[in-house]
């Protein structure tokens, strides 16, 4: 039950401050013409559909003016909309797998039912966005140990920015019958909301604020909440300040599991060295806690960051730095680990409906649900092309390796792998369909039944919507 009022107690962040900050944007706009939504450029969709879809004419591509040192993913851009709008859909999904979740009570085909309500959201102010998107609905599945559960999922953002200033709170929550690592593959179901030109992408938290669920040992429902919020002030026409914090947490149903909380905060500084180019200095610090266990992790992280923005082109971040881990339990003789962590993400369009994303990580981690505190590495690459005016494509592949924190010579290291592709394409201005494939791998130097196995799996997804209902 506490777990649960502090999932409420985060997601109710952004519902607050909506209805603190709306009225005041309101008195403030009067009589003004309300000005064009802001909306996020996305390369993975068809210009020709999308006027088609929203009737809305598209202006031209803004600069992403997110900060360097800030939460979310760099994005290459914004693009304007005329109105703000939602869309309500049904979706169905099926996915056929060649063997159960848990590897080590069924190894045969089986198929899982995913029935969803779907919404998306764009409302806009003259200073300030609110951005959504959920899917949420029931599955029924023949796999053994799963059987007949629901899912949850959300993503939502709201935005003030003041010129000088901007804030920043936003949501993910997650309630899955498994690992979001890979789940939904690269259908329609991987995501909440409206699929295709409809959607209203919602740039997501960096893959180090998010609970880390990268190992496929920890089986079972599990639900998933981050939630942030980030202030930045621009102290010159050049430089800026960012402050940020981040409270998740990780929670199996079954036993056997590892439950986690995480509190994160990070200070920076960045300073744009021309148009295009910014670097930075930013300091980080992370507390991992595991109810009923008394093991706790405090990470202290500083490091250098550069970016680089072509706006509808390219967006570029790599960080870099020492890292200093502190544990409250010795593990062996060791309560310190001086180590280095880093990302670096890049998205380069070639075109309008064609492009790739690349992201990687190393650093200390969660533990995935199977350690208590773990040094982890995450890879991820998508590349998504336009084949035809009506359909897409795209390819993903993911890889992460994780294992114990100041590990000793009898500590497993799990190491698992996505691979996969997919085509989508819209059906007529109400419909969309996809379809796709992927493989799951294992390995693993732990000593237990089903720890290492391979699995296919085939997604299949129709999602219905209605025309987008304008706001204003």
């Amino acid at each position: 039950m506490n777990e649960l009022k502090k999932v409420a107690h985060g997601m109710l962040w952004i519902a607050a401050a909506c209805l603190c900050t709306s009225p005041l944007m309101a008195q403030q706009e009067g009589s003004e013409k309300p000005k064009p939504a802001a909306h996020q450029y996305s390369p993975f969709l068809d210009s020709a559909d999308n006027q088609q879809d929203t009737g809305q004419a598209m202006q031209s591509v803004e600069p992403d003016k997110r900060p360097l040192s800030g939460l979310q993913n760099p994005t290459i851009g914004t693009q304007e909309m005329h109105h703000s709008y939602w869309v309500p859909g049904i979706q169905y999904s099926n996915t056929v797998r060649s063997n159960s979740l848990d590897a080590a009570k069924s190894s045969s085909w089986n198929t899982t039912n995913f029935v969803s309500t779907d919404v998306s959201l764009l409302q806009t102010w003259s200073n300030s966005t609110l951005s959504a998107n959920y899917s949420g609905g029931g599955y029924f599945s023949t796999a053994g140990g799963q059987g007949n559960g629901q899912y949850q999922q959300l993503t939502a953002s709201y935005e003030i920015d003041r010129q000088r200033w901007q804030v920043l709170f936003m949501e993910e929550f997650s309630y899955l019958p498994e690992s979001s690592f890979g789940f939904g593959g690269s259908s329609a179901l991987a995501t909440p909301g409206i699929a295709g030109s409809l959607s209203v992408p919602v740039p997501g938290l960096q893959t180090a604020y998010v609970p880390g669920q990268t190992i496929f040992t920890a089986i079972g429902p599990r639900y998933s909440n981050s939630s942030a919020v980030q202030l930045s002030y621009r102290v010159s026409a050049r430089g800026s300040w960012t402050l940020g914090a981040v409270y998740g947490l990780l929670r199996f149903v079954n036993r056997g599991n590892v439950n986690s909380d995480n509190e994160m905060l990070n200070a920076g500084y960045d300073y744009a060295v021309s148009s295009k180019d910014t670097i930075g200095l930013m300091y980080q610090f992370r507390a991992y806690r595991y109810p009923g266990n008394p093991q706790a992790l405090g990470d202290h992280g500083v490091q250098l960051e550069y970016g680089r923005k072509v706006t509808g082109r390219m967006a570029l971040k790599l960080t870099g730095g020492p890292e200093i881990t502190t544990l409250r339990i010795p593990i062996g003789s060791m309560t310190e680990r001086i180590s280095g962590s880093g990302s670096a993400s890049l998205t380069y369009a070639f075109g309008r409906s064609d492009n790739v994303n690349l992201h990687y990580m190393h650093g200390v981690s969660g533990g995935s649900g199977v350690f208590d505190g773990a040094s982890s590495d995450q890879v991820g690459v998508t590349l998504s092309k336009q084949l035809t005016r009506v359909w897409n494509s795209n390819t993903t592949f993911g890889y992460a390796r994780n294992r114990q924190i100041l590990s000793g010579s009898g500590s497993p290291t799990y190491d698992t792998w996505l691979a996969g592709a997919g085509l989508s394409r819209s059906l007529g201005r109400t419909a969309y369909f996809s379809l796709g494939y992927q493989a799951q791998i294992q390995s693993t130097s732990a000593v237990a039944v089903g720890a290492n196995f391979t699995t296919q799996q085939v997604f299949l997804s129709f999602q219905w919507h209605t025309r987008p209902i304008v706001i204003r």
